[in-house]
């Protein structure tokens, strides 16, 4: 089975780093991976994120657009139930218009951040429940195709800038409501196995049951979002993660005041059994390991699920070890790009 290889991108801070800092490494890391032959580029929602810099996708999107010239570009994704849908369809067609042909919309239901967070960006009409995420859905793709019905509260509304293409449009989750949502509406669904593995086979599979034909897909379109880790070692890569699974411990334990700890943290050497049980726990979920532990795990996770296209999500504390294992990966998959890839990535 041939594998193509996405790239979703948090855009991480590091301990001592600075937003701007993730910022540009983000931009760096887009212009990398389209050589290397990666085909999208989604960038996620958080808010109130000292860890990760991208509170706002529909910004970033036109500058890592403008930046490269054929990668795929998205929201991985827009979490809608903060947001009107007249002003997400509108973001989205002007992108859209920008960048013809390179724009995905990815939408979540999640909030992307803590409870208050979220009161807090639901000022004014206030945020909608999670049941009214479905009609917000099926909202959305009217307005991006300005096929409003009759006697619909927003008829006579036109989403613009109004132009002859469209924004591809993914639903993104990991959880059986979302698999149901996007197959009964006719959409692609991106399944997060980074967050929820367990529920992956049978979300994907609901999806895959309950899909509807639309004017979207004739039949089901679906990937999934992978935590990946590639280095030159086995060993390397699981020292690699211990970045994101103790910066992750952190924020289960409301400690949200730091950025991402270096792997060799000594606070690591001070963790109780309940801690490091959940440190490898989270180590369990990821797909950590050389090239060729990395191959045959994710073949065979591509197997499992029948899909034939991840979109990988690597966080290191430097920027080159995230590089590095991107690289990596392209070379083990043989990416378009990946021939004379070099292993320079910088110092940060």
């Amino acid at each position: 089975m041939a594998i193509t290889l996405g790239v979703l991108d948090q855009s991480p801070i590091r301990r001592g780093g600075t937003a701007a800092e993730a910022i540009e490494e983000t931009l760096q890391l887009a212009q990398a991976t389209e050589r290397l032959g990666y085909t999208r580029y989604w960038l996620a929602e958080h808010h109130n994120s000292t860890g990760l810099a991208c509170a706002a996708p529909e910004i970033l999107i036109p500058r890592v657009a403008s930046v490269t010239s054929r990668i795929r570009v998205g929201s991985g994704g827009v979490m809608l139930p903060h947001y009107s849908t007249l002003k997400v369809a509108e973001q989205f067609r002007m992108l859209e218009t920008m960048f013809p042909g390179r724009i995905d919309l990815g939408l979540g239901r999640a909030p992307g951040t803590d409870g208050r967070t979220s009161a807090a960006l639901a000022q004014g009409p206030g945020m909608r429940n999670v049941e009214h995420y479905p009609r917000q859905v099926a909202d959305l793709m009217r307005l991006l195709r300005d096929e409003l019905p009759e006697g619909h509260p927003l008829t006579g509304i036109h989403a613009q800038p109004r132009g002859e293409s469209v924004p591809t449009p993914w639903l993104l989750g990991s959880s059986l409501d979302s698999a149901s949502t996007a197959a009964e509406q006719g959409l692609p669904f991106s399944f997060a196995h980074f967050i929820h593995a367990d529920w992956a086979g049978e979300a994907i599979t609901l999806y895959r049951r309950l899909f509807r034909p639309s004017r979207w897909l004739d039949e089901p379109a679906v990937n999934a979002g992978v935590n990946v880790i590639c280095a030159e070692t086995d060993e390397e890569a699981e020292r690699l993660a211990m970045t994101r699974a103790l910066w992750i411990l952190r924020l289960r334990q409301g400690q949200r005041h730091a950025g991402l700890p270096p792997p060799d943290d000594p606070e690591a050497d001070n963790l109780s059994q309940p801690e490091l049980d959940f440190i490898e726990h989270q180590k369990r979920r990821a797909l950590l390991g050389g090239p060729e532990r990395v191959r045959e795990r994710l073949g065979a996770l591509a197997t499992e699920l029948e899909v034939d296209e991840f979109v990988v999500l690597t966080i290191t504390y430097h920027f080159k070890d995230r590089l590095r294992s991107y690289e990596l990966l392209a070379e083990t998959f043989g990416l378009s790009g990946a021939n004379g890839a070099g292993k320079d990535g910088g110092d940060a």
